[in-house]
């Protein structure tokens, strides 16, 4: 996650604003994505492709959002990348059912497009945790608000209830574009730098 973190720090380090419409958290620009995810884009084409699956009511999507998350979390057992793949920030979708905080989102964002939900409401997204450290989180976009599918938690909540300070996200309308968010409660250390 080392690899991610620098990533996020000199990506949202020169930004100057945060914001966030109502419960969505919004995009100040475009930055280079994690190395990590660029590679894990290529190898897996429904990561970054182009819109997929049906439009959900919220009533139909947070179970189905619900259900998957404690899936994923009941079933892979957390695990570095060096331990499962011998080398540092490797997004990819959990090996013999270990993997760290991106392989967990990776999992889950594969899941719920092959269950029919949209991948253009779904982005791979690095946090701060509560803790200050480094970590991937999957955001679901409905109509009443973003949502995080997290590995430390069995609930699915609003990016506003996780406690954790929002630094970049894959952009909704191009998959394979990265943006600032800056949004949370650690966010002012990042702007106006």
């Amino acid at each position: 996650m080392a690899g991610v973190f620098a990533f996020a720090f000199l990506a949202v380090i020169s930004s100057k604003e945060s914001s966030a419409a109502a419960s969505m958290l919004e995009a100040t620009r475009s930055i280079g994505a994690p190395v990590g995810f660029v590679s894990a884009c290529h190898r897996y084409s429904w990561l970054c492709s182009a819109s997929s699956g049906r439009e959900m009511s919220d009533a139909e999507a947070l179970p189905l959002l619900k259900r998957i998350n404690g899936h994923v979390n009941a079933t892979v057992t957390s695990a570095d990348d060096m331990s499962v793949y011998g080398k540092q920030d490797f997004w990819s979708l959990p090996t013999g059912g270990r993997g760290d905080c991106e392989d967990y989102a990776l999992q889950k964002k594969k899941d719920l497009i092959d269950a029919g939900f949209r991948s253009d409401r779904l982005a791979m997204t690095v946090v701060l945790d509560r803790n200050g450290r480094n970590h991937a989180v999957l955001l679901a976009r409905l109509k009443g608000g973003d949502y995080v599918l997290d590995n430390l938690t069995g609930g699915v909540r609003s990016w506003e209830s996780t406690g954790y300070t929002f630094l970049a996200r894959q952009s909704f309308e191009n998959q394979r574009v990265w943006k600032v968010i800056l949004a949370g409660p650690r966010a002012h250390q990042f702007q106006g730098s």
